[in-house]
């Protein structure tokens, strides 16, 4: 099981952190391309978001039809959360300020959003909590960097 990389999104769709943890996973990728992956991955996911089917009003769902029997729309989706291939899986977890993390697993990963969780804790404590850093900036926090080093080395090593 490996954890292959990490990137965080601004609200914005701004590439602001990207880190490789292992070498013999994914393909090296330019600077570039890591600003047009996050770019393109901010409007996928604002469209996925904002895709939501009609349904019948039975129920166990959670839309309902109106008074004039008229299907009605459920509530609003969360937006892409998982993208698999069979050579890596793409877990996203999107706070509630609009920041996304993507963290790039092996697809037999267990626990991946336990793991992404703690990764934002790890961000919300050595990033958001540090006074020199400035909001939607990239990330240039030395401490951030070790410690996530250390929990991501720690799962690969299992």
């Amino acid at each position: 099981m490996t954890v292959f990389g990490l990137i965080i999104i601004n609200k914005a769709g701004g590439l602001i952190y990207n880190k490789t943890f292992h070498d013999g996973g994914l393909n090296k990728i330019s600077t570039n391309d890591y600003l047009v992956l996050a770019g393109t991955f901010h409007g996928v996911h604002a469209i996925t978001a904002r895709l939501n089917p009609l349904q019948s009003g039975s129920a166990g769902d959670r839309s309902s039809t109106s008074a004039t029997g008229m299907l009605t729309r459920p509530e609003p989706s969360s937006g892409l959360e998982v993208l698999e291939s069979e050579n890596f899986r793409l877990q996203c977890f999107n706070t509630m300020t609009g920041t996304k993390f993507l963290l790039f697993t092996d697809t037999t990963q267990a626990n991946v959003d336990l793991t992404i969780r703690r990764i934002y804790d790890l961000y919300s404590d050595y990033v958001m909590k540090n006074p020199f850093y400035q909001l939607e900036m990239p990330v240039r926090c030395d401490m951030f960097d070790r410690k996530l080093n250390s929990y991501i080395r720690e799962i690969n090593n299992r």
